[in-house]
């Protein structure tokens, strides 16, 4: 048995929650990972999982080993980023954990310019949902939060986004724009289930610093998935608070326009962040330096610049008091 092909194997059915899904990320037949994860078992002479028809669980001595065995894979990692980082071309598998509106709006379109610079290594992308923690068991971690990031890791800021409210010009030439955010009442509105817009949403005008509070408005569409409301926003179904890094082509198209754009709600930032080690495989540096040059790396929105509707920059004075 090769001991440490059989360890990597049974993180990675941990990692993915399965051996058929292990099993596909490694590109292998599920036979195969079953068998070294048995072998491993047999090797140790304990069992590191309970399976089950519906799920897997770890042993309380899985849980242990688990935790050791992902230090031993990390150290040889960083031996072979030490050796490796002063001559070799970035090459090998990444894997990426990042929300699915950042992969499809963002860095999906970017992708080619990357495996044209770096044709060896091989990128892994999971977007379950939103991400708002750092997952050791990737190697970058693609994070929006509203506050600064504090853990044990290295995190890059990547860029910032404001949540900005748009609707398309078919729906505004119909139903009217807004000239006052107290306005909104009589608009349709395009809101995720539980997000902080539908408990009631604070504007701040730019100018002057003036706060109007406006009450929880029952939306007339509510959608977990961003992009529900982004494509109804384009077909003229209401007024969305969308994110401006996913609403900057359909505002450089003037496919959506931005409503009250004197009138800011609240930004938050994206960041990259990776377990902290001495050694960054030369892949991983590879890809954190082409984030930061795709995004720009700094505390902006470059979305919203780009698109020529960037909030006025007076807003950071107000921001701050």
């Amino acid at each position: 048995m090769d001991q440490l092909r059989a360890i990597r194997i049974f993180v990675r059915v941990i990692d993915e929650g399965s051996f058929a899904g292990a099993a596909r990320s490694l590109d292998l037949a599920p036979a195969v990972v079953t068998r070294l994860v048995a072998e491993l078992e047999e090797h140790l002479g304990s069992r590191l999982l309970n399976r089950t028809t519906r799920r897997l669980a770890l042993t309380d001595i899985g849980e242990s080993y688990l935790e050791r065995a992902r230090r031993i894979l990390a150290e040889l990692d960083e031996a072979e980023a030490l050796v490796s980082s002063a001559t070799a071309e970035p090459r090998g598998h990444l894997r990426v954990l990042l929300p699915p509106a950042v992969a499809v709006h963002q860095l999906a379109k970017h992708l080619s310019r990357f495996h044209e610079r770096h044709p060896l290594v091989t990128l892994e992308l999971h977007s379950p949902g939103p991400v708002d923690t750092v997952d050791e068991a990737y190697d970058i971690t693609i994070v929006t939060s509203k506050h600064p990031l504090d853990g044990d890791f290295v995190a890059r800021r990547l860029a910032r986004t404001e949540v900005i409210m748009c609707a398309s010009p078919e729906y505004l030439d119909k139903r009217g724009r807004p000239q006052n955010p107290r306005d909104l009442a009589h608009h349709d509105a395009l809101l995720p289930p539980m997000s902080d817009l539908q408990r009631g949403i604070s504007l701040t005008r730019v100018s002057d610093g003036e706060v109007i509070n406006l009450a929880p408005h029952k939306p007339v569409l509510s959608a977990s998935h961003i992009d529900t409301n982004y494509s109804a926003a384009l077909h003229g179904l209401g007024i969305a608070g969308l994110p401006s890094f996913l609403a900057e082509d359909a505002l450089m198209e003037q496919a959506l326009e931005r409503v009250l754009p004197e009138w800011q709600l609240y930004h938050f930032t994206i960041w990259a962040a990776l377990p902290t080690r001495k050694y960054m495989p030369a892949r991983t540096r590879a890809f954190l330096d082409f984030l930061l040059e795709i995004f720009g790396g700094e505390d902006r929105d470059p979305w919203l610049a780009a698109a020529g509707c960037e909030t006025s920059l007076v807003r950071e004075r107000f921001s701050a008091d």
